[in-house]
Parts: C-alpha cells; sequence; structure tokens
C-alpha cells in the first residue's frame, strides 16, 4: 500500500508551499477489512492535515522573497515566471477581472479531469459577475500519457475552426469521454470535433500538420518556467498583483478560501 498526491506527477513537498491535497490510497497486495477500514480514515486525518498546512505555509510565506533556506528556488518566486495572457490564450471570463487562474493541464491526466469540474463550478461563482478568469494552457506529461500531446493540438485545431467558445467545448468532451492515462482512442478525436459541428475533414488536416504541436510545447515549458512538475498546476495572480502557484486538484471549498483572499 502507498499513497499517491493528487496530481498526475508525484512532486516534492516543501515546507514553503504544499499543493495538492487530495490524497489517494493504491494497493499492490491483497489487505483484509480489519487493514482497509484503519488506513482510509488514516489518510483522510493526513489529507485533513495537508490541506491545512498548505493554505497556512502558503498565506505565511506570499510575502517571501529569493531562494528557500535550502538552497531551492522559492516557488511564489518561480510562479512570476508564468507568461503574460495574450491574445493567442485560451480564456473564460471578463479581461477586467481582479484575479486571473492560469492552469496548466494534461487531457489525460485523471486530476485534470476531477479539477476542470471545479474550475467550471468556479467560474459559475466567481466568473459570472466578472471577478475571476480563468486561462486554460497545455502541460502534457509525455512521460506518463503519451497521447496527451495530440489531444492538446487536437484541441488547438478545434479553437482554430471553432473558435475560443469551440475550443472550450472541446476540452470539457474530452475530459468527459476519456477514461485517462491514454485510455481515449485517438479515432475519437475527429468524432468529437464533428459533434461539436466542425468540418471533420479540415480538422483532420490541422491535427495532421502538426502545426499546434510548438504551441503546446512552449505552454508546456511555460509550467516549468514557473514551478510546475505535475497537473493540474495552476498560478493565481491576486488582485493585488501576487502570484500564488498551486500545485494538484483542489476542490471547491479549498479553491473559494484562495479566491477569496485572493480579491481582498
Amino acid at each position: 500500500m502507498f499513497l499517491r498526491a493528487g496530481s498526475c506527477l508525484q512532486y516534492r513537498v516543501e515546507k514553503k508551499f504544499l499543493g495538492c491535497v487530495s490524497l489517494h490510497i493504491l494497493y499492490n497486495d491483497p489487505m483484509n477489512a480489519e487493514k482497509q477500514n484503519f488506513l482510509i480514515p488514516a489518510a483522510i486525518i493526513i489529507a485533513g492535515a495537508l490541506i491545512a498546512a498548505g493554505i497556512y505555509f502558503g498565506g505565511v510565506n506570499r510575502g517571501s522573497t529569493g531562494p528557500t533556506t535550502d538552497g531551492r528556488p522559492d516557488p511564489l518566486e518561480l510562479a512570476k515566471n508564468v507568461a503574460p495572457v495574450s491574445n493567442t490564450d485560451h480564456v473564460q471570463g471578463s479581461a477586467q477581472a481582479q484575479v486571473t487562474i492560469i492552469e496548466f493541464s494534461d487531457l489525460e491526466c485523471p486530476f485534470c479531469k476531477s479539477f476542470h469540474q471545479t474550475m467550471r463550478q468556479v467560474m459559475d461563482e466567481y466568473g459570472a459577475d466578472g471577478r475571476v478568469r480563468w486561462v486554460y494552457r497545455h502541460f502534457p506529461l509525455v512521460g506518463l500519457h503519451q497521447k496527451a500531446s495530440k489531444e492538446a493540438e487536437a484541441a488547438e485545431c478545434a479553437g482554430e475552426l471553432g473558435g475560443n467558445e469551440v475550443f472550450w467545448k472541446y476540452i470539457t468532451k474530452i475530459f468527459e469521454v476519456t477514461p485517462s492515462n491514454d485510455g481515449l482512442d485517438p479515432a475519437e478525436l475527429p468524432k468529437i470535433a464533428a459533434g461539436l459541428g466542425l468540418d471533420k475533414q479540415k480538422f483532420e488536416a490541422c491535427l495532421a500538420s502538426g502545426r499546434h504541436a510548438a504551441l503546446v510545447e512552449a505552454q508546456a515549458q511555460d509550467a516549468q518556467n514557473a514551478g510546475g512538475t505535475g497537473t493540474p498546476f495552476s498560478v493565481i495572480i491576486t488582485a493585488k498583483g501576487e502570484y500564488i502557484p498551486l500545485n494538484g486538484a483542489y476542490g471547491l471549498p479549498e479553491m473559494k478560501v484562495y479566491l477569496d483572499k485572493a480579491l481582498e
């Protein structure tokens, strides 16, 4: 038995910042019911402790600068390296929003799939009145998910042919149909496009050309420059211009804590 953080790539937990708070119990050998009944509540307790620690340390170190005391870069400083929002980005919400969430995601990551639903709830609550905007960027973890890069390119083709709204619909549809972890049949990509009203032949030609591969790679590099080591990885830009990195699939209650603080 071992525990895994709620991210598609396990990352180092640092005192300076704790990101992902969701823990999943994975079993690699048969266990009796008594042991399972003990371990599951224990994992819940650990998860609760990480939530509290993550919020606490994130707030305490928000104003710190430079490297950590052990020589590693400060995640709060690394987050400032994220590329500014531009007209090449896919955005939901008002350009005048007080807070921006830049999310880096992998379409075959199960935690990204979960976080996508959380972010849709966030936008229902914070985006409708113009307080928050959501920027989606690609961060395919090619070492884990070989299909993720091409799926990211497919989403860009959908956006090229149908515009920003269709891009978002395509992303949502992939998350709905993929079993995650490279479980989506590539033959589904043009079917999804056709289902959204796109010309299937034009979509297939776009995908075959690979013309969006460079953009996907650049966004993945952007995530790493900003300190991303797994997915989902997000950077919140607050109303005061602070940059707050979030590693992992936070739930709505945790996101509300960060966003309410970011809006101050």
